[in-house]
């Protein structure tokens, strides 16, 4: 933009020249300083006018929820608009089939439980089913809100035939869930009592709590179906929950109560 010639600072010089070199070299540096802060001042205007809106709605926007979208591996996170609220997962069939079948099982579960305080006084078999019934009810009252909240009914609708069945046939032709007591070994537990009601009891809930395996099973083998995550965290307590039980119950079988010793 300026223009300096000759550039006699360049080249030694002496007397009268000398001091005027020395003194242009100082006008120039005085100029340069001179425009490398005018330009530093410029470059900070321009950033102050760039980041100052920003700023501002960040400041206005201060109390607004912040929804982060987490991005795919390899790939960023993205801010959603303030108004975004969570949708539920998609589910299968599979997954409600599921949760209706365990809210049929454990309903027997709390049923079979029901009969042990009439029926037997072992301490023992009195606290585990205290422990089941608990747990299971619980766990029919979480099955109920899941369907619930996703529109779908909460008792399994039954095939036409086997409505058919149900009404001109026996018991036996209604198709249970895996592990389920027939509607015998129900009636054989109500008349038993006592040792012959806890062998009995004992047996039978471990058949049932295999069933529920079974059905855990099943789910996840299911393609698609399991990915819900409150399904995925149900499912996964109920499996271990049912194994621990079922170890419980088989220690109980393995000792002989006072009665069968004799």
């Amino acid at each position: 933009m300026f223009s300096f010639a000759p550039k006699r600072w360049l080249y030694p010089a002496s007397g009268k020249n000398k001091f005027r070199s020395a003194r242009a070299i100082a006008v120039l540096r005085g100029r340069g300083f001179f425009f490398g802060a005018a330009g530093a001042l410029l470059a900070l205007g321009a950033l102050h006018c760039f980041f100052a809106p920003i700023a501002n709605a960040q400041k206005a926007d201060s109390s607004a929820p912040v929804v982060i979208q987490p991005g795919a591996p390899g790939q960023p996170s993205k801010r959603l608009p303030a108004s975004t609220t969570a949708q539920l997962p998609p589910r299968s069939h599979a997954d409600v089939r599921f949760m209706q079948g365990m809210i049929m099982h454990h309903a027997q579960a709390v049923e079979m439980t029901a009969l042990i305080g009439s029926h037997t006084e072992n301490k023992d078999l009195r606290t585990l089913g205290a422990r089941i019934r608990n747990s299971q009810a619980d766990e029919i009252g979480f099955m109920k809100r899941w369907l619930t909240s996703r529109g779908e009914p909460v008792a399994m609708p039954m095939p036409q035939e086997v409505e058919m069945a149900h009404h001109t046939m026996s018991h036996n032709a209604v198709a249970l869930m895996p592990g389920m007591l027939t509607p015998e070994q129900m009636e054989a537990l109500r008349q038993a009592k006592n040792a012959e009601f806890d062998n009995l009891f004992l047996t039978g809930m471990i058949q049932h709590h295999n069933g529920a395996l079974t059905m855990v099973k099943n789910l996840f083998d299911t393609a698609g179906a399991g990915q819900d995550a409150e399904l995925f965290n149900f499912a996964t307590d109920v499996d271990s929950g049912q194994r621990a039980e079922i170890r419980i119950m088989q220690a109980m079988l393995e000792k002989k109560s006072p009665e069968e010793k004799r």
